[in-house]
């Protein structure tokens, strides 16, 4: 009696055993597919801006967001250029009349906003742009779905730097171009949204013409590389 009694409980343990390992195993499988799954998720991106967004006089897989879209999907993310709103010239209240226009009713996966260096080309008050650019940047977090940490923001541009400033003041203009940047992160941070410096960058390459395009203003695909890469961390571990 005792000997059946201990070689049903051993029989027990055995299938148990078994048991453990064959439940762990089918919990990997789908932990593994769920994961799979998550990788291959489409991730969409609309980026807002002027000139520097839209790649003034280069081709579009070289502006900034297509190689941003480039190097997410090199990293394994699946991730889509779905809506880029920006035209040569644009100021902020620019911007926001033709977001009103495009009338966006969807969400996306995260934002990208750059945009001011017009303002302050024109003439325009840091505090009226203080004023238009939190209104963008809330409209930026209500299409990354409420979230602020999909929202990107990059600095302005230093122009002044470029051979197009020639007999300009450039030193106003970068001192212009300052503040207009202090007011832009300060707004930026205290949204809680992610800021990119890329204003230092264009200063060190904006006498070197292979950064440049023909007009001799606007940025070839080596410096929105230089973005681009500056974004693809930022953005990636979001969606780990």
């Amino acid at each position: 009696m005792v000997y059946e009694s201990l070689r049903i409980l051993k029989r027990f343990l055995w299938v148990s055993k078994y048991s453990i390992v064959y439940t762990c195993c089918i919990l990997l499988f789908y932990a593994t597919s769920l994961n799979a799954q998550n990788n291959n998720i489409m991730h969409t991106y609309l980026a807002l801006g002027d000139s520097y967004t839209i790649g003034e006089q280069v081709e579009a897989k070289d502006n900034f967001p297509n190689q941003t879209v480039k190097l997410l999907n090199e990293a394994g993310l699946e991730v889509e250029l779905s809506k880029l709103i920006a035209v040569t010239g644009w100021t902020t209240d620019e911007l926001a009349a033709a977001i009103k226009e495009a009338n966006i009713t969807d969400t996306y996966s995260f934002v990208t906003l750059l945009i001011g260096v017009n303002n302050q080309y024109r003439g325009r008050s840091v505090e009226n742009f203080k004023e238009e650019f939190t209104q963008l940047l809330e409209q930026s977090i209500g299409f990354a779905g409420g979230d602020p940490c999909m929202v990107f923001v990059l600095s302005i541009p230093d122009w002044g730097v470029t051979p197009f400033a020639e007999g300009k003041d450039r030193v106003k203009i970068a001192e212009e171009i300052d503040a207009y940047n202090a007011a832009k992160k300060e707004i930026t941070k205290a949204h809680k949204c992610h800021w990119l410096e890329i204003t230092e960058s264009t200063r060190e390459h904006g006498t070197d013409e292979s950064y440049l395009v023909g007009d001799k203003l606007h940025y070839s695909g080596k410096e929105y590389a230089i973005w681009a890469e500056g974004l693809l961390p930022m953005i990636k571990k979001h969606f780990k």
